[in-house]
């Protein structure tokens, strides 16, 4: 993580620890209320969608971690990536995946919100 990025690197972690955790009253203060989760598959998800699939017991992870990250700074904004790697179930789907993450922080009422994320597989070399 770079040097100056304040209370992100604290968001991050927590976002981190909190979807581990399937932390949904943690989630709902750590995303935005327009909130937009895009998927590996393209699929499209809101705030109340994201946070339902940890409520409905849909989604538990057994590990879960973001590395490689790197967070651009630009004023009230800000665009994180990383690889983040997964491994538990969703519904009856064993998940044991990495993916790149681009997420959109920004900062609202004093502290930084996450606004956007989207994933996409890696795939392995081209």
């Amino acid at each position: 993580m770079h040097a100056g990025t304040g209370g992100l690197e604290n968001l991050i972690e927590d976002w981190t620890a909190a979807e581990l955790r399937g932390d949904t009253a943690l989630l709902g203060s750590i995303l935005a209320d327009d909130f937009i989760g895009i998927g590996p598959r393209g699929f499209v998800l809101t705030k109340e969608e994201w946070l339902e699939r940890h409520e409905a017991g849909k989604l538990r992870y057994e590990d879960f971690g973001l590395d490689e990250i790197r967070v651009r700074r630009y004023g009230e904004a800000a665009v994180v990536t990383g690889r983040q790697s997964a491994e538990g179930k969703y519904e009856d789907y064993e998940l044991r995946d990495q993916f790149r993450a681009t997420m959109v922080l920004v900062k609202q009422q004093g502290r930084w919100l996450l606004a956007s994320l989207h994933l996409s597989p890696i795939a392995g070399p081209p």
